[in-house]
């Protein structure tokens, strides 16, 4: 990054010495001055362009393939007067978010050690701005890139929205939450940029953590099952004892106790909700109940149904008699037992919070390497 003198001159505050001002100081003309040199480079870059033209044009492109395939399918059923705008938006909400998780670790995974690597970094310290202005500065500026990227993708939200099926409320909490994660992954980036010398290394690093709390968590989730599964005793509406289903009389059903393997998933849930598409799916606004809705292919409102419904947990009571038909005849067609109740508490606040402790720590992490004078430099590090 080339260092603009006039505009960094511009922010000096009147009267301030370098001895003055401390590590998080702060203020508006500073963080103006760095943001604006990030983004005179990066506005300038042909990369920068390019990929915003063809991520418009992936996002259009899926958009417009998602919506084909459904308007057939609805077609390919008569009578079925189902709106399929939620089953799309949640498709292009998902791509839109799997892409932004992509390109954000980009925009700002080399801010630090690539200006340091250029030699420019220590142009900046050298002048009045503190650490903090310089990281929140550029965080700022790889931030506003990330949302253009989100920008190039809400006409293609709104026209999912047209096909029905959501509520239009939906709209603004998806562009808001997809907003911070652009924004959270854009500061653990910055961190990791900070502490490795090489941007390729800072890179890895941010999409090896991002790839943790999106894919690793689950997975961790799953491995866990058989460690949250114990064997209790369960009241169960089960068939009368001795009955062997060869005989032509339909059985009894009454209560009965037995040992029954129970997965207390009430236990594990938590390692699901950092889960970025998670945080984004459970904030939704759903137009309808959320077990309907995921029946119907609402991929969001599948992802809001199952992490509140492993948050409930046991559900208590189990049926195994009700519902069998026999000749023709269901078998106790009204169930004793009561419909499971999923929890109706939000997992995306708990979420968002330890994402957003994730990348404030990548904030804390780099300002505290820009300190100057820095006590002792790794070996081979470029200072001018």
């Amino acid at each position: 990054m080339s260092v603009d003198v006039e505009v960094v001159e511009s922010a000096q505050p009147d009267g301030v010495v370098p001895g003055e001002r401390g590590t998080w100081s702060l203020s508006w003309h500073g963080l103006r001055t760095v943001a604006v040199l990030e983004l005179r480079q990066r506005v300038r870059s042909t990369r920068w362009k390019t990929a915003l033209i063809v991520w418009f044009l992936m996002v259009g492109l899926i958009t417009l393939l998602t919506t084909g395939a459904f308007s057939i399918l609805s077609g390919d059923q008569p009578g079925s007067d189902e709106p399929f705008g939620g089953t799309v938006y949640s498709i292009v909400v998902g791509f839109v978010l799997f892409l932004g998780l992509l390109v954000a670790p980009a925009l700002s995974s080399g801010a630090i050690n690539g200006d340091r690597n250029a030699g420019t970094l220590a142009t900046l310290q050298v002048t009045l701005l503190s650490p903090a202005e310089i990281v929140l500065g550029k965080l700022a500026a790889s931030w506003i890139a990330a949302l253009a990227f989100l920008v190039a993708s809400i006409p293609f939200l709104v026209w999912a929205l047209v096909g029905g099926g959501v509520n239009w409320l939906a709209l603004l909490t998806t562009v808001l939450m997809l907003a911070l994660m652009l924004g959270v992954v854009c500061a653990i980036g910055l961190g990791f940029s900070a502490i490795v010398s090489k941007t390729s290394g800072s890179a890895v690093l941010t999409y090896l953590t991002v790839g943790g709390i999106t894919a690793v968590l689950p997975i961790l989730f799953g491995l866990l099952v058989p460690a949250t599964t114990t064997t209790e005793s369960v009241r169960v509406w089960d068939v009368e004892p001795g009955y062997t289903w060869e005989e032509t009389t339909a059985p009894e059903c009454e209560w009965q106790t037995h040992e029954v393997d129970v997965w207390h998933s009430e236990r594990t849930w938590w390692l699901l909700a950092p889960n970025p598409f998670v945080v984004v799916a459970d904030a939704q606004p759903l137009n309808g109940d959320p077990e309907q809705l995921s029946e119907e292919g609402n991929m969001l409102a599948v992802l809001q149904y199952g992490v509140r419904y492993a948050r409930t947990g046991d559900t208590g009571p189990q049926d195994w008699c009700s519902g069998y038909v026999m000749d023709g005849n269901t078998i106790q067609p009204d169930s004793p037992v009561e419909p499971v109740k999923v929890s109706d508490q939000l997992v995306w606040p708990w979420g968002l919070g330890f994402d957003l402790l994730l990348g404030a720590a990548g904030v804390v992490v780099a300002v505290n390497r820009l300190r100057v004078p820095t006590a002792e430099l790794p070996q081979g590090t470029r200072v001018a």
